[in-house]
């Protein structure tokens, strides 16, 4: 392992443990009653979210001195401007108050605008993705790779909401219904991880903000697998079509065409 190797290596194991502190603090609120607020965007947050993000903030300004941090919930503290953390202490409130366990805390590692460090780790379903740049990526202890499922027509298909999808989208989600071999919403963080585990073959969301998308890169790209914008931009966007890369192609064809 070359030295850059390693950095990324403890790096990666600095994101897992925030992710894991993370965990320690929603869990148990996962099991009680919240109250849920209301953001201005009118998208709901809670104590849980709240929590989580104060102590990976904490614990990622003592092991990480200098660098910046991200967070959806608290913004940014610049860095030394080469390094970033970026923060999602809860991705997919909606399902956690719901009681659903497609949500999960997701970490990212920028390091001169790149993610290099992903963690996915979906707490409630007991199963953590993760990944660093040239390391590969990993679902718990086990690598992780994608499926080779080579066609749309016998792909599973994940996405968040087909209403939000149809209102944003409403060709693309006609595309999808037509031609997808299974559609399903098991969506949030949680359908990133299925298609780095090689379980679905793409995850889509029409609009991402940063602290959505860019854990979600190393993941998916360690593990085989090709993650663009819906305008066939590789990296971190404004929207994500994540897949196992044999299909990407076909796939934004159908969804932009």
């Amino acid at each position: 392992m070359s030295e850059q190797q390693a950095e990324l290596s403890e790096l990666l194991a600095i994101g897992r443990e925030a992710a894991r502190l993370a965990g320690e603090v929603i869990m148990p609120l996962y099991e009680t009653g919240l109250t849920v607020e209301l953001k201005a965007d009118r998208t709901p947050v809670t104590v849980a979210d709240r929590r989580a993000e104060e102590i990976m903030r904490e614990f990622l300004a003592r092991e990480c001195p200098g660098h910046g941090i991200l967070g959806e919930e608290f913004g940014e503290a610049t860095g030394d401007g080469r390094h970033r953390w970026i923060l999602d202490p809860i991705d997919g409130t909606k399902s956690f108050i719901h009681h659903t366990p497609l949500f999960g805390t997701l970490v990212a590692l920028e390091r001169d605008g790149v993610p290099v460090v992903g963690v996915i780790a979906c707490h409630a379903a007991g199963e953590t993705a993760y990944g660093a740049t040239g390391l590969g990526a990993f679902v718990n202890d086990s690598p992780a790779r994608v499926s080779q499922v080579p066609s749309v027509e016998e792909a599973t298909v994940l996405v968040t909401s087909f209403a939000r999808l149809a209102k944003k989208r409403r060709p693309a989600f006609e595309q999808l219904v037509s031609h997808a071999g299974l559609l399903r919403t098991w969506g949030d963080c949680f359908g990133y991880l299925q298609v780095a585990a090689g379980r679905a073959e793409a995850m889509l969301d029409p609009e991402m903000s940063i602290w959505d998308a860019a854990a979600l890169y190393p993941v998916i790209t360690e593990a085989g697998g090709r993650m663009t914008t819906w305008a066939g931009i590789d990296g971190v966007g404004d929207s994500v079509v994540a897949s196992n890369g044999l299909i990407h192609k076909e796939l934004l064809e159908r969804l932009t065409g």
